[in-house]
């Protein structure tokens, strides 16, 4: 070749059917052809087929034309051709996987986010979907983009249109990450533990109150918790038994971590709560690590006081890293989850920071955000599709 090439792009569409890509590659089969890319995708029964083909001066195209258009009306397809003589393109720079969350998701947050990639210089390469429901999930493969500034972009897109938008670098990077560190309440579990402990001690609005400014970030998170235990103080212990009963997993979050495990991750939880509660939560769902908080009690009751060390903001980040460690595995490739300030050098700290439904001061902070009520939509920020979790559901299931 001269630095050119010359090409024949051919495109199917029909309707979808066993055989129609080996019937196509079969009757290209007997031309001097090399294939340099195929495109194919199934978009509700319609088949879309896209094969870009390099030949040589002496090929008589126009056969290869021929036998193309035969093939496509046999399966009752529309067939379109083109040829060019195209320079091979250099690879581009800056690729990226961004990942958007609608629920609904409208053309109008597909147009502003085109819009924003263009904007700054960069191009589509793909797009495909990884999930529709609980929510709308796509994924676009994006080239030549600056990650900052593509990132803080679409971070004011997603703003705008309602959609949650995660920017990640492309390629091994994003697929090496083999640890999840999560916060528990209001994460993986629904609601906190100490205002449902609050609520037999008769203190619920006073430790609420305390709770909400601690996860602002207007409070230091150690003086709350004191603050908010002291005010426990007398309660029967038989009480922590009741609110582990009624504590209720988020939605998502056995699948998150049910496909995790089968994929060999590790999975670790952090919390500013309690090993009174935590450690059910590990029996339950099989996870790896924990650290949490434990409540002191004597005589059966609660003395208002926690033993040992606290877990706050500081400490959430040494367990990642500590978890790591016992892992055996680069902190790059860690994904930590939460939703409060005290989770924010747990994000800041890990490979991928995620905050998940959390307040403006941890979405900010963090890599990116999700804002569905679903813990199992984190599982297309790491390129595992709907359909993939419910195969391996359907495979693990009795009788299947």
């Amino acid at each position: 070749m001269d630095g050119s090439q010359r090409t024949l792009l051919i495109t199917l569409t029909g309707r979808d059917r066993p055989g129609v890509t080996s019937r196509l590659f079969t009757t290209l089969a007997g031309f001097p052809l090399t294939v340099a890319d195929v495109e194919q995708v199934v978009i509700r029964g319609r088949l879309v087929l896209g094969v870009l083909l390099v030949y040589d001066q002496g090929t008589d195209i126009g056969r290869v034309w021929t036998a193309a258009e035969r093939v496509a009306a046999d399966l009752d397809m529309e067939v379109e051709l083109s040829t060019g003589r195209d320079k091979a393109a250099p690879r581009r720079r800056g690729r990226l996987h961004v990942t958007v969350l609608g629920n609904p998701l409208h053309p109008a947050a597909l147009a502003g986010i085109s819009g924003r990639i263009a904007a700054n210089g960069a191009n589509i390469d793909r797009i495909g979907r990884l999930a529709s429901n609980p929510v709308t999930c796509i994924e676009l493969d994006v080239s030549g983009a600056d990650p900052d500034g593509l990132r803080a972009a679409l971070a004011t897109e997603a703003v705008e249109q309602r959609v949650d938008i995660a920017v990640q670098r492309a390629g091994l990077h994003r697929r090496a990450k083999r640890l999840i560190v999560m916060d528990v309440d209001s994460t993986l579990i629904q609601g906190e533990v100490i205002e449902l402990l609050a609520e037999h001690a008769g203190c619920l609005p006073e430790v609420a109150k305390v709770t909400e400014a601690a996860m602002r970030g207007e409070l230091d998170f150690e003086g709350s918790l004191r603050e908010r235990v002291a005010l426990l103080a007398g309660l029967d212990a038989e009480a922590i038994g009741e609110v582990r009963d009624k504590v209720r997993l988020a939605a998502g979050a056995r699948t998150l971590v049910r496909t995790l495990k089968r994929l060999d991750y590790k999975f670790a939880i952090v919390s500013g709560g309690f090993t009174q509660v935590t450690d059910g939560l590990v029996e339950d769902l099989g996870i790896d690590y924990s650290a949490a908080n434990t409540l002191e009690i004597v005589d059966g009751k609660l003395t208002g006081r926690v033993v040992g060390e606290v877990v706050d903001r500081a400490g959430k980040a040494r367990a990642l890293e500590h978890f790591a460690r016992e892992a055996g595995i680069p902190i790059s490739q860690t994904v930590a989850i939460g939703d409060g300030a005290n989770d924010l050098d747990m994000l800041q700290a890990a490979g991928l920071g995620i905050a998940y439904n959390a307040k403006p001061v941890v979405r900010q902070a963090a890599d990116t955000a999700v804002n569905v009520p679903y813990l199992d939509t984190i599982l297309f920020l790491l390129g595992i599709s709907r359909d993939e979790i419910e195969a391996a559901d359907a495979e693990d299931s009795p009788g299947a």
